[in-house]
């Protein structure tokens, strides 16, 4: 079975059909594949402070951002946003290239 592409128009997989397709893929039971996802997303978890790299579709990071000054929508005074931590999903340009083509100069 072939992996076929979604049109614009198409709904998401839901988890459901996602362990169906790779289940099909890879010949393992569905179950087998959720258990594969589930330590996999575990895995990213644990490992995103570090930096956690899916490769061929992006890496995990936590981003340290400052303090900043900000303006309350509502009323228009100037507050200060408190540093934190964010964490961030960087695509990877094999995946922006094979979804939105390779940029042309």
């Amino acid at each position: 079975m072939a992996i076929k592409k979604a049109k614009a128009g198409d709904k998401a997989l839901t988890k459901g059909k996602i362990l169906e397709v790779l289940a099909a893929e890879t010949g393992l039971t569905k179950k087998d594949v959720g258990k594969v996802l589930a330590t996999l997303v575990e895995l990213s978890y644990a490992q995103a402070a570090a930096g956690f790299t899916l490769p061929g579709l992006g890496k995990l990071v936590v981003i340290n951002r400052k303090k900043r000054m900000g303006r309350n929508p509502a009323t228009g005074a100037q507050i200060v946003i408190p540093a934190k931590k964010v964490l961030k999903f960087r695509v990877a340009k094999q995946a922006k290239d094979a979804i939105v083509g390779p940029v042309k100069k």
